[in-house]
């Protein structure tokens, strides 16, 4: 998958300019893919040059004047090649998962605090997740939601998210626990 898909796929609802395609980054498709604010920006006059996405300058009274973006055709057809593409297995790049390997060789102490760490992030990127989803549901129980709802792509990837964090926060907790408990039967000196 390239950033473009990516892209792409988060402006499928209307029109956004830079900034507000960066905020649906950082909250709907961080659980998927990262991409600074200078990488959409690079993404987006690609994009437009490639014709997938057009701009247009909206001018503003009292602030500065906004640039704006659609998906065209062009570009839904890029999604729809990308979609009938084979997929590539799930690969997990994590470093804090090499430490936890590394741990019985080494002062357990950063390990365990990154590991904190990790679990504020988590339940802070679940509480996102879950916020967005009560957005997209609006009044409707999830089961309703999900049977009636004209788009289902974004609430779908949430759920994806959330189950990643929670999953991860569990690892996290459980792990940091075990940890504590057998250095607190060793002492550093011991080790």
């Amino acid at each position: 998958m390239a950033l473009r898909h990516a892209v792409l796929a988060a402006m499928l609802d209307g029109e956004f300019t830079g900034y507000q395609l960066a905020k649906i980054f950082d909250v709907g498709v961080s659980n998927f893919w990262y991409a600074s604010p200078q990488q959409l920006y690079t993404e987006l006059a690609k994009l437009e040059k490639a014709r997938m996405i057009s701009g247009r300058q909206v001018v503003q009274l009292d602030r500065p004047n906004k640039r704006v973006f659609t998906v065209t055709g062009a570009g839904l057809d890029e999604l729809a090649a990308f979609a009938a593409t084979a997929s590539k297995p799930l690969s997990i790049r994590d470093d804090l998962a090499v430490k936890v390997q590394a741990v019985d060789h080494l002062d357990p102490s950063p390990v365990l605090a990154q590991l904190d760490e990790r679990v504020a992030e988590a339940t802070a990127k679940l509480a996102l997740f879950e916020q967005g989803m009560r957005r997209l549901r609006g009044d409707l129980d999830e089961e309703e939601f999900l049977r009636s709802a004209e788009r289902i792509g974004p609430y779908l990837t949430y759920l994806a998210g959330c189950r990643l964090e929670r999953e991860m926060r569990d690892w996290c907790l459980s792990t940091a626990a075990l940890l504590r408990s057998r250095t607190a039967g060793h002492p550093e000196e011991d080790r």
